[in-house]
């Protein structure tokens, strides 16, 4: 196999991997710090993409145009929900593990309601609209346009959001929730504050990645679901809580995917993604990219 085509099939992967990423960095956040596994997550990003779609279709409004305003949209969403939702579950589970229960059929209604929402507001049809299509040169590999876009803007939203964490007092805060919520809170972290924050900022990403998508792919009502499998994935690839670990998960599925497809068939693609979902549980369930703990 040529380097050219090499460079052309990894790049294909990046630029997948790189959507992953940030679905997953929203999603692990969101589980990370308040234990929330919101499967519903994906069909946040579909509403991202419709909404990126219906604005383009109606006014012409460039989709890039659109990126700000679907993060605005889906953040001050997402922190509705947290008040009206899981903040009760708070305050009426009795311990953690009902909570996340608890959390997770909550999530299972959100994730029906908003899919049947979008069907009805808007069809169950394919959607899309044509965008930077022409090619690029790459190292010589032809990359179309609007996929590169997609690629730069997601790792530069998926880097934002870690410098976010690790460079700021907010992110300190978040990152001292997510290692002990009790230690943090007796140090005067306010949880109340900061979780429905989060949580909109979660689903704020997801927002930006449905935007995204829909400048490169066609849209439809069914493709948030997909995306959270993989997100979760990616989750476990890099580890549970590990926002570092979401993005290098995010970046080697999508590598892995397109490779293996390349040699077998691209009707494969969950198959591979499961596999090796599968081959971490069990080999590494704690993450590649995270340290392993030891027993005392």
């Amino acid at each position: 196999m040529a380097l050219g085509a090499w460079l052309e099939l990894i790049g294909s992967g990046l630029i997948t991997g790189g959507v992953y990423a940030l679905v997953a960095l929203g999603m692990n956040l969101q589980y990370g710090l308040m234990r929330i596994l919101n499967i519903a997550h994906g069909e946040f990003l579909m509403v991202g993409a419709y909404l990126t779609w219906m604005v383009h279709t109606a006014v012409g409004l460039s989709p890039v145009l659109m990126i700000p305003v679907a993060f605005l949209v889906l953040g001050v969403a997402g922190m509705a929900i947290h008040f009206l939702c899981f903040r009760r579950l708070v305050s009426t589970s009795p311990n953690l593990d009902i909570f996340e229960a608890r959390g997770l059929m909550v999530a299972f209604g959100l994730m029906f309601l908003v899919q049947n929402l979008v069907s009805w507001l808007w069809g169950g049809d394919l959607r899309g609209y044509d965008f930077l299509t022409d090619p690029v040169s790459v190292a010589g590999a032809p990359v179309a346009g609007n996929k590169l876009l997609v690629f730069a803007l997601a790792l530069l939203f998926s880097l934002g959001m870690l410098a976010l964490l690790r460079a700021t007092l907010l992110g300190k805060g978040v990152r001292a929730l997510m290692q002990s919520s009790v230690g943090a809170q007796l140090v005067g972290i306010d949880t109340k504050r900061l979780h429905p924050m989060m949580f909109g900022l979660g689903l704020g990403l997801s927002g930006v990645a449905g935007c995204l998508l829909s400048m490169a792919y066609t849209i439809a009502p069914s493709m948030g679901e997909p995306y959270t499998v993989t997100a979760l994935i990616v989750i476990t690839l890099g580890g549970f809580g590990s926002m570092g670990g979401a993005l290098l998960g995010g970046l080697l599925l999508g590598v892995v995917e397109a490779v293996g497809m390349h040699y077998t068939n691209p009707s494969l693609k969950a198959l591979l993604s499961y596999a090796v979902f599968i081959a971490v549980l069990l080999l590494r369930p704690e993450g590649l990219f995270t340290r392993k703990t030891r027993k005392a």
